[in-house]
């Protein structure tokens, strides 16, 4: 499993192994029943403390990403299409945002904004 970890980000180190493991979950290169690292192995492969990975874990598992099995190990959960459309569904919320800040600073309409998405995704779509 990669694992690409900035300490000088301003995401904290729990989210973003969080992100880059429901990254890797949504792009199939984890997929349903893959084994993934244990807490401590993880830690010691990218020297982070083991509470850190703890809490990554910890709410991959609350949000559905991953199982915990007594004895056996984390595995990827199956995957659940509505998880993955709200995902998705943030992800392209974040990105409109960033648009809106963007026109409203250099004085672009909302008209104009659309056509450009219009010419990207297809007016007759």
């Amino acid at each position: 499993m990669k694992m690409i970890i900035s300490n000088s980000s301003s995401v904290p180190i729990y989210e973003q192994i969080k992100n880059s493991i429901i990254e890797q979950i949504m792009n199939d290169e984890l997929k349903e029943d893959d084994a993934i690292p244990s807490i401590r192995s993880l830690a010691q492969d990218i020297k982070i403390s083991v509470m850190t990975i703890k809490k990554a874990y910890d709410e991959l598992e609350q949000d559905g990403y991953i199982i915990s099995r007594q004895g056996k190990g984390t595995f990827v959960a199956p995957k659940n299409t509505e998880l993955a459309k709200d995902k998705a569904q943030k992800d392209i919320e974040e990105y409109i945002s960033k648009i809106v800040d963007i026109s409203s600073k250099f004085n672009i309409s909302k008209e104009e904004i659309i056509d450009v998405f219009n010419l990207f995704y297809g007016s007759d779509k």
